[in-house]
Parts: C-alpha cells; sequence; structure tokens
C-alpha cells in the first residue's frame, strides 16, 4: 500500500472564468513540463479536464485535433521532445483494470504521462503524481487547485505563478 502524499510546497488555487481561462492554464505549465512527470487530473464529468490537456498539448506543440481518450483509453503525443501519454481512466469499473491494462510500461523516466481520473487506476496501484489538479465546476467557470508533490511539480506551480498576460487566470 502507498503512503499518502505529502505536499512539497504550498497548494495553489485558482478560478477559471471560461474554456479560454482553462486552456490558457494548460498553457502555463507547458515550460515545466518535464520527460518523467506524471500529472493527474481529478473532477467530475464536465470540470474541464480535457480542455486543460487540450491547452497543454497544443502548447508543447501539437498541431492536430487533441480528443479526450475516453474510449481508446490512452492517445499518444509527441511533441517537442516530449512522448506524452493522455489517459483517461473513467471506463475503468475496477481498480484492476488498470492493472491488467499494460499501462505500467507507459509510466518511465522518457515519458509525460496525463491521467484523467486516476482514482478510477487504483489509488494504491497507480504511479504517484508529481503534481494533481483539481477542476470544480462553479457558477461561474471552475475552480482548479494545484498541488505539487515533487520538484518537478513544484516548478509547474512556479510557471503558473509566473506573471502573465492573461487576465482569465486569477486566484480563487
Amino acid at each position: 500500500m502507498r503512503s499518502i502524499l505529502t505536499p512539497v510546497a504550498p497548494a495553489l488555487a485558482l478560478h477559471l472564468p471560461d474554456e479560454a481561462s482553462t486552456l490558457a492554464l494548460g498553457t502555463r505549465l507547458a515550460p515545466a513540463v518535464r520527460p518523467g512527470m506524471s500529472i493527474h487530473l481529478c473532477g467530475e464529468l464536465g470540470a474541464g479536464k480535457t480542455t486543460l490537456a487540450r491547452g497543454l498539448i497544443k502548447a508543447l506543440g501539437h498541431e492536430g485535433k487533441v480528443k479526450s481518450p475516453t474510449y481508446s483509453l490512452v492517445e499518444l503525443y509527441t511533441v517537442s521532445r516530449l512522448h506524452l501519454y493522455h489517459f483517461d481512466f473513467y471506463r475503468f469499473d475496477h481498480p484492476k483494470a488498470w492493472q491488467d491494462s499494460g499501462f505500467r510500461e507507459y509510466f518511465n523516466e522518457a515519458s509525460v504521462c496525463l491521467v484523467e481520473w486516476p482514482e478510477k487506476g487504483g489509488a494504491a496501484a497507480l504511479p504517484p503524481p508529481d503534481l494533481r489538479i483539481t477542476l470544480t465546476p462553479a457558477p461561474s467557470g471552475r475552480d482548479v487547485t494545484l498541488e505539487a508533490f515533487t520538484k518537478a511539480g513544484s516548478q509547474c506551480l512556479t510557471s503558473v505563478n509566473e506573471p502573465s498576460s492573461d487576465p482569465g487566470c486569477a486566484p480563487a
């Protein structure tokens, strides 16, 4: 059984008023993403997980369509210097599905793994995240909490905190 994760930096809370600001958050994360990272995207259906992933993947240089991997379970994007695997475990009905999937090999020092619905993969089985992003629908837009569990995750928080010309990414 895996121990409880301990953040290495204070969590960052933001309010994103619309889809454009959610895409912009993904763009602001991109410069800090490094090989070997695992990023978990948490939140209910429609919270903006795939939109955030789309902003990140596009900012890394992918020019084609970024689709939700809900039915394929994983989409590979070779962008810039990275092999990025975008997972969606929504359809997993039991944590054993993660073990049977054969996806463990993708979580390595050369890849970036972006995981939607990590809780469906089984908390004890899935490799721990460097960064966990939780999106929650709000009356106007969505609230987002970013938690870093490694130095690489902390660098993502720094990247998001740097001054930006985007007024849509406001502290919550």
